[in-house]
């Protein structure tokens, strides 16, 4: 066979390779997996819908509502149908004391889901405390999962004295149950902050949840790597590395944290749902997101008191944090069905 013809032979053996789904690699093969599970591909599109609605918000407020969304308005008017609407208007129920907030005008403009009691723009809220939602959930997931592959691979590469502390002080933290020590820390560090060292948080920093959600969920993630750890040192390739002198920093970035990814990957999107619940129910508590800061639990809270006479204010996140968990959990299933090899025969 001549070079022409090898060359002109290659594409057509790539072709036949992918049609026949063997893969260059396990990301590749995850991946195409991942993209065969029709639920997994329509959460992640509803979730990067959200993730863009969100980080449309400061347009969103300017150009459509026209509105401040952390600035009370209770004064205010809108027009609808050529007539002056007051933003809230005196009530009409019971003796007739206070006011209610308009409901929601179903229109692409101000007060789309109404308002709340004072008189500021539901939906430009949802857009605003969405994309700290979002914020706060990822970076406490990427804080768990930083020191969760840092404790657990140390455990499982130096065991001995090493694995005997940290296991300890992972045995502490999985000693109280996740949302007692998460309120706990909250309401000790939430007027104060903290500092250590050079690194100080200061208090009704967002920053401040992000840190406290993120310590209480590693020990539920770093025993899992540890004990993946553990396994792949007694593992025969890992024997045979050692046998052969193999150094064992190069073990350790090349045979033990490459294994240990696929876990640490799948972990993510239950995280993420995991986190945002916690942050939703810290905040409706009124010791996560601080004023004048707003994520979706606080706009519940601003909602308790509406629920007769306005229940959208607190129904609007409610859905929302619904639809976004929902999704993150479908996608996790996804991911790990797409990362566990045994996962192609429950897909076919």
């Amino acid at each position: 066979m001549n070079e022409g013809s090898i060359e002109a032979a290659v594409p057509a053996v790539r072709s036949e390779r992918r049609r026949s789904g063997v893969s260059l690699g396990p990301w590749a093969t995850a991946w195409r997996r991942l993209r065969r599970n029709r639920a997994a591909m329509a959460t992640l599109l509803i979730l990067v819908l959200v993730a863009l609605l969100c980080a449309l918000a400061p347009l969103y407020a300017s150009a459509v509502s026209g509105t401040n969304p952390f600035a009370t308005n209770l004064s205010g008017t809108i027009v609808l149908d050529g007539k002056a609407v007051p933003v809230m208007a005196p009530s009409t129920t019971g003796l007739g004391l206070g006011t209610t907030p308009i409901g929601p005008t179903w229109r692409f403009g101000p007060y789309l889901l109404g308002a709340d009691n004072q008189g500021r723009d539901v939906a430009a809220r949802m857009l605003y405390g969405g994309r700290n939602s979002l914020a706060i959930a990822a970076a406490a997931t990427a804080l768990t999962l930083v020191f969760s592959v840092i404790v657990g691979l140390a455990c499982g590469f130096f065991g001995g004295w090493v694995d005997a502390i940290l296991n300890r002080i992972l045995d502490v933290l999985w000693a109280f149950p996740i949302y007692l020590l998460a309120i706990s820390l909250s309401i000790v560090l939430i007027s104060h902050g903290f500092s250590i060292g050079p690194i100080e948080v200061r208090a009704g920093s967002l920053w401040l949840p992000i840190a406290i959600i993120g310590v209480v969920y590693v020990p539920y993630v770093a025993r899992p790597i540890r004990g993946q750890t553990i396994s792949l040192m007694r593992s025969e390739f890992v024997l045979a590395a050692v046998s052969l002198g193999v150094p064992p920093w190069r073990i350790f970035w090349h045979d033990l944290l490459p294994n240990v990814m696929p876990r640490v990957i799948v972990f993510v999107p239950i995280l993420l749902a995991l986190d945002m619940i916690t942050e939703s129910s810290l905040s409706f508590l009124s010791i996560g997101v601080q004023p004048p800061d707003a994520s979706w639990g606080t706009i519940i809270q601003d909602g308790q008191g509406l629920l007769y006479s306005r229940p959208i204010v607190a129904l609007a996140p409610g859905i929302a944090i619904a639809v976004t968990v929902l999704a993150l959990n479908i996608l996790g299933d996804g991911v790990r069905d797409a990362l566990d090899p045994r996962a192609k025969v429950r897909i076919a």
